[in-house]
C-alpha cells in the first residue's frame, strides 16, 4: 500500500512549561515512528492567541507535523491526542500532491 502525505496540526495548552511542550512533541513524533510513519517533519509554531476559547484556554501552542503514513498510523496518533489532557484541539488532513502532466514531465 502506498503511503499518503498527511499534515496534522495540533494545539497544546498554553500553561505547559517549555520542557513539557518538548516532551509532548517528542511523544507524538515517536508514536508515529513506532507505528510506521515516514519522513516526519515537525514545525513548532509557538504560542498564539486562539480565535475563540477552547476548554477554558485563550492561548495555545501550535505544532504542525507533516509525514507519510496510512490510515492505521493516523488512528493511533489521533486516539492518543483525544485521550490527552495536554492537547486541546487537533486536525489531520491529506495533502494533495499536484499531478504533473506527462508532456510537462518530459520537457
Amino acid at each position: 500500500m502506498k503511503d499518503i502525505v498527511h499534515e496534522t496540526m495540533y494545539i497544546l495548552r498554553s500553561d505547559l512549561a517549555e520542557e513539557q511542550v518538548d516532551q509532548a512533541i517528542a511523544k507524538y513524533k515517536n508514536l508515529l515512528q513506532d507505528a510506521g510513519a515516514k519522513e516526519i517533519e515537525i514545525q513548532h509554531r509557538g504560542k498564539r492567541r486562539l480565535a475563540y476559547e477552547i476548554k477554558r484556554q485563550r492561548e495555545g501552542v501550535y505544532v504542525q507535523m507533516n509525514y507519510r503514513a496510512n490510515g492505521p498510523e493516523i488512528a493511533i496518533l489521533e486516539r492518543a491526542m483525544r485521550l490527552s489532557e495536554e492537547v486541546i484541539r487537533y486536525l489531520t488532513i491529506k495533502q494533495e500532491i499536484p499531478k504533473v502532466p506527462a508532456k510537462a514531465a518530459e520537457a
